[in-house]
């Protein structure tokens, strides 16, 4: 059995994505302290297909110039990540989230990679070389500039990706 992974362009590619979000996320966001949030658009998705049919699982990259600790860094970032109920323990997230970190490889100038999860998701992330960011995260919404403290950030090297400080993403949360 062979799995295609795509890569594709964020805004092109969300009529495949928004029956999976819609049937995972409204059932996720109920009552979750960040159900009111606004988060960006992806500029790019990375789908991977069941293979009886139907798409299996998706993540979000974004890219952006953040500031960490007064300095300007261009980062790639990882949200969205989303598996269908039944085609959870097969190793679709995975092999996304290993897509998607390749692709930010690609892209020369991001220094790390960036995302924001709950707590339930820490292994998940830990066992895939991912480390907590230990400081203060911001990011603007609609009345300004907010500190992001609804999910943990969590980074992974491209290059050392900073482990402590600040960060603020210069616009909407991932």
């Amino acid at each position: 059995m062979s799995i295609e992974i795509d890569v594709l362009n964020g805004a092109a590619s969300w009529k495949a994505v928004e029956p999976l979000h819609n049937a995972i996320w409204p059932r996720e966001a109920a009552n979750k302290p960040w159900q009111h949030i606004q988060w960006a658009n992806a500029d790019l998705r990375v789908l991977i297909d069941a293979p009886e049919g139907g798409l299996a699982c998706h993540v979000g990259i974004y890219f952006r110039t953040i500031v960490w600790n007064g300095h300007e860094i261009h980062v790639g970032g990882i949200g969205g990540v989303m598996t269908r109920d039944d085609c959870r323990r097969r190793g679709y997230a995975t092999l996304a989230l290993d897509a998607a970190i390749e692709t930010i490889k690609a892209n020369e100038a991001a220094r790390f990679a960036l995302l924001v999860c709950e707590e339930k998701n820490f292994l998940f992330y830990r066992q895939r070389g991912w480390h907590a960011f230990d400081g203060e995260l911001y990011c603007e919404q609609a009345d300004g500039r907010i500190k992001f403290d609804l999910m943990a950030p969590y980074v992974f090297d491209i290059k050392p990706a900073p482990r402590k400080g600040v960060i603020d993403l210069k616009g909407l949360p991932w």
